[in-house]
């Protein structure tokens, strides 16, 4: 393990931004001097206390070193996204948690968001892959091959993915669906890492080797 690359893959942040500020340094101490690489699994926004300020240290981060940082899109960054196509759109994100996120950044309505963030939440990824894994904000259709899944689904979907156990090649890390008892769902070829940090659970990172599909160890952090 010292002589590997771990990577901390951290699930839905929602707005927390004091659990993520957290999250952070355990895992600056945990890594230490070895090296390591951080992917967010989306869903950074909405419902909790700072949508802003996640953004603002998720993107800075990102921008300052771009191959070690991958950061994914959940489906409440593509509600934001057609939130600004038509006002159906707009109100029904407004209803699952956007009052919270247009509160953060102090705007009134969608217009006051600043430009640069939305193209950065536009420009994210759906799906990101290594040796071992597949990392996804929701998951997969079950008999379809993870690289061609539909976008859809990676975002949104739910069952039959969480039903039984389905082998898509790599292990598959996934948020989406939180675990209301704050613990990460280990499953034989799948890792859910939502641990509703924003419903008063636990904001969490799982701890993955190179070679190694399920997650070595876990890190969590709770609202004190």
């Amino acid at each position: 393990m010292e002589s590997q690359t771990l990577t901390y893959a951290i699930g839905d942040i929602h707005g927390c931004a004091d659990l993520l500020d957290t999250l952070l340094e355990r895992i600056a101490a945990h890594a230490g001097d070895r090296p390591h690489r951080l992917v967010f699994l989306g869903d950074y926004i909405d419902r909790g206390p700072d949508s802003a300020a996640v953004l603002r240290t998720i993107s800075r981060l990102h921008w300052a070193e771009p191959e070690r940082v991958t950061c994914l899109m959940g489906n409440h960054e593509r509600m934001l996204l057609d939130a600004l196509l038509t006002p159906e759109a707009a109100r029904h994100w407004l209803h699952y948690g956007g009052e919270e996120t247009l509160d953060s950044f102090g705007a009134r309505d969608l217009g006051g968001l600043p430009r640069d963030t939305l193209d950065w939440i536009e420009s994210l990824p759906t799906l990101h892959g290594d040796a071992a894994r597949w990392y996804v904000h929701a998951g997969f259709q079950p008999g379809t091959a993870a690289p061609d899944s539909d976008v859809h689904d990676r975002l949104w979907i739910r069952e039959p993915f969480l039903e039984g156990d389905h082998d898509f090649g790599r292990h598959v890390v996934h948020g989406h669906t939180p675990q209301r008892d704050g613990r990460p769902e280990r499953r034989r070829f799948r890792t859910n890492l939502d641990t509703g940090a924003v419903y008063g659970g636990a904001l969490t990172a799982g701890i993955f080797s190179d070679t190694q599909g399920p997650a070595l160890e876990f890190l969590s952090v709770r609202a004190a």
